[in-house]
């Protein structure tokens, strides 16, 4: 496929005319791409370009794409019946059930029909890409290209190298992918390539503080949407996706890279898609979800209760000031002296700690003493966290405080790094650690997690707002309470912030 060759002058076979072999052959003929549909099952490409006439043609309707766009579109997607009318294609697009030995057959037999300059990629999102090559006579002809579900709408594509992938296949797919309009991230052929791998630190680490009693599903799910501005928590998400198709990948990665702790799965995961608590398909997930829509939980009304006076610890300069200020305009009575006095609520500022550990170390009364998260959402969601022995009239008078102006305050049990931190802080180490690994490069590696996940920024820009050096010491703190390899700090990370350089800045040479 030449770097200068026009679409039109492009003929692109897709095999597998499901869901997705669909979305692929649609925005390869918007593109002005000649289509070959084929499908194992007799019909089943015919009736595909059935479907995708009746979507051309609502779009059409819709003012999406002009009609004549639509017509031309449809008229460029051309089923097959027979493999070997594959022939012509200059790249072929698998799609089919996600099986490594029946990848594995149709890539031979598609060997012996196409032409020996013709690419064959596979759609594959869990299966290694290596291990479907290597079944071929010439395996450096192929390599991953995953598209995500659904295709026209999500626009990023993971253009894989297999271990022996040839450097212009990779380059001819990552122009094909650009004529589609979608974005190719380029990566290294691993377990979950690049958005699967990222997207571990969000779910595994809201399931494990779920896990540890810290939160119940709504109250993590918000803090995670309103202080840290992700578009469902991670629950919602796990409901959408539904446990069928989450927990086998949560699994399979795991496995994968042999028990390595940052991806460990959570027994409570296992046990609910055991129980049949998928989400909305079963219509029962974490929520209730009658008719396949999730029921909202509303939170409980803020206490009315208020603390006479409120001390501040200073052990964290930057937080005792913000969170002064905070207490003081929501009608708190501040007090600054140097220990707090008795009655006084005492707030400490937990940096990858709990609250507890800090009571001991600050030689405070634990049945005075609460935590807020000063790190992250002030504005939008505040974190409350009680010690063991904080009095219920504190934990009121706390919450009562924090939830004067109307801003929600969630109020968990002690934790280590409360909700926002420990997720973010695991977010931002698997990033690191792709890079660390040259699985992507580091603009790729948020690129990908942001056109594929819809993060609000990708792992590593994340990282950089946050401060390398305050996510290390996070990460530090969490595996020092723990005594867990699971929170151990990339070398990415770990460099980085030690030299004060940014996250996305690639090795020099």
């Amino acid at each position: 496929m030449p770097a200068d060759s026009k679409p039109s002058d492009l003929t692109l076979g897709v095999a597998g005319a499901g869901a997705m072999g669909r979305g692929i052959a649609q925005i390869a003929a918007q593109a002005g791409m000649r289509v070959l549909l084929y499908d194992l099952a007799p019909a089943a490409a015919g009736a595909a370009r059935e479907a995708l006439a009746a979507t051309l043609a609502g779009l059409a309707a819709k003012g999406k794409i002009a009609q004549q766009a639509a017509e031309e579109a449809i008229a460029r997607i051309e089923p097959v019946a027979a493999l070997a009318q594959l022939a012509p294609c200059d790249v072929v697009i698998e799609a089919i059930v996600e099986r490594l030995d029946a990848k594995r057959e149709l890539f031979r037999a598609l060997e012996g029909v196409v032409g020996e300059r013709c690419i064959l990629a596979s759609n594959t999102s869990s299966l290694s890409v290596t291990e479907i090559a290597a079944a071929c006579d010439k395996p450096g002809r192929v390599a991953g290209c995953h598209f995500f579900n659904p295709v026209p709408l999500m626009k990023v594509v993971e253009v894989v190298d297999a271990l022996l992938t040839e450097p212009w296949v990779g380059d001819a797919l990552v122009r094909l992918v650009e004529r589609t309009g979608h974005t190719a991230v380029r990566a290294t052929d691993t377990p979950g390539f690049i958005v699967n791998h990222a997207g571990r630190g969000y779910v595994t680490e809201a399931l494990r503080l779920a896990g540890e009693n810290i939160a119940d599903f709504a109250v993590i799910d918000a803090i995670l949407r309103e202080a840290c501005g992700f578009r469902m928590g991670p629950f919602e998400l796990l409901d959408l996706t539904g446990l069928d198709v989450s927990q086998p990948v949560m699994e399979s990665i795991y496995h994968q890279y042999y028990e390595e702790p940052r991806y460990r799965p959570s027994p409570l995961a296992a046990q609910r898609l055991a129980g049949g608590l998928l989400g909305r398909k079963s219509g029962r997930g974490f929520y209730d979800c009658p008719g396949g829509k999730p029921q909202a939980v509303a939170p409980p009304p803020a206490p009315q209760a208020r603390p006479d006076r409120v001390w501040v610890s200073d052990a964290r300069p930057q937080f005792a000031a913000r969170v002064r200020e905070l207490a003081r305009r929501l009608g708190g009575a501040i007090d600054e002296s140097a220990a707090p006095p008795d009655g006084a609520l005492c707030v400490v500022t937990p940096l990858g700690e709990d609250a507890s550990s800090l009571a001991a170390r600050e030689g405070l009364d634990p049945a005075r003493t609460v935590a807020i998260d000063a790190l992250c959402g002030l504005d939008q969601h505040r974190t409350l966290m009680a010690t063991p022995l904080t009095a219920p009239r504190m934990r009121a008078a706390t919450r009562g405080l924090f939830a004067a102006d109307g801003v929600p305050a969630s109020l968990v049990r002690d934790s280590a790094g409360l909700v926002a931190q420990r997720v973010l802080a695991q977010i931002v180490n698997i990033g690191c650690d792709i890079a660390q690994q040259a699985i992507a490069r580091p603009a790729d590696i948020d690129r990908a997690v942001t056109l594929g996940l819809g993060y609000p920024q990708g792992p590593l820009a994340l990282g950089d707002a946050l401060g390398p050096g305050t996510v290390l010491e996070i990460l530090a703190n969490l595996q020092d309470f723990y005594g867990d390899p699971r929170y151990r700090p990339s070398p990415w990370l770990k460099r980085r912030a030690l030299l004060g350089a940014s996250l996305l800045a690639a090795d020099a040479g």
